[in-house]
């Protein structure tokens, strides 16, 4: 990660103790990741590293937000993040971090870049689906929107017109005793 050297963290020269570290999130760090679902963003991280004889422990927390377009309008609107990570970094002969909490770097390793993780917490802290506030509060007016409820009050129009036909209707009618059909013969 050559271009996000700012994300380095150089843990040979840190005394034993609690490190704070703070970063600014903005659109072009998810452009070196090519993510373009981001118009544009703003995200406080807060890392403290805690650095141990032979383990360290970082927390991240994030506050902000993101750009992002409405699943269901195409409008855009900030989309609030507010998350934290844990993360133990260990060391072991060789670089391993299948666990995504824990992170094993090689003895000989002298630094480590925290970018993929800030980069993994963010993506993963949006839901699936991105809905508009003001959809569901009724505040956001669109022509998508116009669109959607009218064809919903449609729909709606057609099952209410819809007649049962009555040959069902006799089979309501038809009872069955379950007193004298129990199973047994």
């Amino acid at each position: 990660m050559k271009d996000l050297k700012e994300f380095d963290i150089s843990f040979i020269g840190l005394k034993e103790g609690i490190h704070q570290f703070d970063y600014i999130i903005e659109k072009k760090f998810f452009d070196f990741f090519n993510y373009e679902e981001f118009y544009n963003s703003n995200i406080k991280v807060a890392l403290s590293f805690l650095k141990k004889t032979t383990i360290y422990e970082l927390h991240f927390d994030f506050k902000g937000w993101v750009e992002v377009t409405c699943d269901v309008t195409n409008e855009l609107f900030k989309y609030p993040i507010e998350t934290s990570i844990d993360l133990i970094v260990n060391f072991g002969d060789e670089f391993n971090d299948e666990n995504e909490e824990l992170l094993i770097l090689p003895y000989a390793e002298h630094k480590m870049n925290v970018a993929q993780y800030i980069y993994e917490a963010i993506i993963l802290g949006l839901p699936l689906r991105k809905i508009h506030p003001g959809v569901n509060d009724g505040t956001l007016h669109s022509v998508v929107l116009d669109k959607l409820k009218e064809l919903e009050i449609k729909e709606e129009k057609e099952t209410e017109n819809k007649k049962i036909d009555p040959r069902w209707d006799k089979l309501k009618d038809i009872l069955i005793d379950k007193n004298t059909s129990n199973g047994t013969s």
